[in-house]
């Protein structure tokens, strides 16, 4: 599935906030299984992203049907996607707001990248079939005094 509501909650240990409703054919799968895989798409990807996201997994099998490749994770049964810059193998790691809010608190357990693809145009979804594409870092970490051992 496609998913534009998601943020990072936390540093350590890592926490990754993601909504997902009940009416989400994912959703079903995420509160059994207690896993999933977070897959991070570059620029070029963003139309079929899209695409992906106006159809149900209940009625199409999107791996066939977008042309995907499945590939087996280490830690999680959930599958990674060849196609993608990352994956982010995550675990459930608070399932308390899932009914009332249908959020999912995951914890990443392991985080692959491709390095033969150069470095990504990632985009952010704002809403209503908006993005944004990624523009050039600031790195601004001699100013982060609060979290330095974080760094």
């Amino acid at each position: 599935m496609t998913n534009g509501f998601n943020m990072m909650v936390r540093h350590a240990p890592t926490l990754i906030a993601c909504t997902i409703g009940p009416w989400d054919h994912s959703y079903q799968f995420l509160v059994e299984s207690g896993e999933c895989v977070i897959s991070v798409p570059t620029a070029d990807m963003a139309a079929t992203v899209v695409d992906i996201g106006k159809c149900s997994g209940a009625d199409v099998d999107k791996f066939k049907e977008f042309d995907l490749t499945a590939v087996a994770g280490e830690k999680l049964q959930a599958p990674l996607l060849a196609e993608c810059f990352a994956n982010i193998e995550c675990q459930a790691a608070n399932s308390s707001l899932v009914v009332p809010c249908s959020l999912f608190l995951l914890e990443p357990v392991r985080a692959w990248t491709d390095p033969s693809q150069p470095p990504p145009r990632l985009f952010h979804h704002h809403g209503g079939g908006t993005f944004t594409l990624n523009g050039p870092t600031i790195d601004l970490k001699d100013r982060m005094t609060k979290w330095q051992y974080l760094l």
